[in-house]
């Protein structure tokens, strides 16, 4: 079966004078990194010629995408709708974070990542007291990583462990399997907005002592 993506654009017209005076007025840093979701790229490369920062890095996030930010960035400017990559994105970069969103500039705060950070933490100390450990494989494109998996898998030697390998994984159906703690290797976010799994990037690789 072939599968076709259909990019949707955006529509939406920004006064980008009014834009301009809003980020310079919430932003102090002067370089900057621009995500966006895939509907907003022409605002985003608009935005690069007129905010009046200096733009080191530009990007389309998914939500299985983790940026790599040059060292020389100061702050990250997102283009989006919701918190979803931008309180991730927050937490996983360090770095100051503001999201764009129907015509205004707000800044993430730090008790957003922090609950974040905490939520990771709890979700690791599960791990390491749990008997039972499902790993979660998706089938979807750029998202699969059934080798890792395997090898996580071997790896582990004081818990049992099942691969649960879908297309769709449907958090209301994981009650039905007796598992202590889910390990996921799919959307690296799943984890961040769910708070029974953990990412399997934030388990340390000799994991037979967890």
């Amino acid at each position: 079966m072939k599968t076709h993506f259909i990019p949707v654009i955006s529509k939406e017209t920004l006064d980008y004078s009014k834009i301009k005076e809003l980020i310079q007025k919430e932003m102090s840093e002067k370089k900057i990194a621009i995500c966006y979701s895939n509907q907003f790229v022409g605002i985003a490369k608009e935005l690069e010629k007129k905010i009046g920062k200096e733009v080191l890095f530009k990007t389309q996030v998914l939500g299985c995408s983790s940026p790599k930010f040059p060292k020389d960035v100061e702050a990250i400017l997102i283009i989006g709708q919701g918190k979803f990559h931008s309180v991730s994105l927050a937490y996983e970069s360090k770095l100051p974070t503001y999201i764009l969103e129907n015509g205004s500039v707000v800044k993430i705060k730090q008790e957003e990542v922090e609950k974040l950070r905490k939520r990771e933490q709890g979700m690791y100390l599960k791990y390491l007291n749990s008997e039972k450990v499902g790993i979660l494989v998706s089938t979807k494109p750029g998202q699969q990583q059934l080798k890792k998996s395997i090898e996580f898998k071997k790896n582990m030697k004081d818990k049992s462990s099942y691969l649960f390998i879908a297309n769709d994984l449907d958090i209301s159906e994981f009650e039905n399997f007796g598992i202590d703690c889910w390990v996921n290797s799919a959307c690296p976010r799943m984890d961040l907005t769910e708070g029974s799994i953990i990412n399997m990037n934030k388990i340390p690789q000799n994991n037979s002592i967890s």
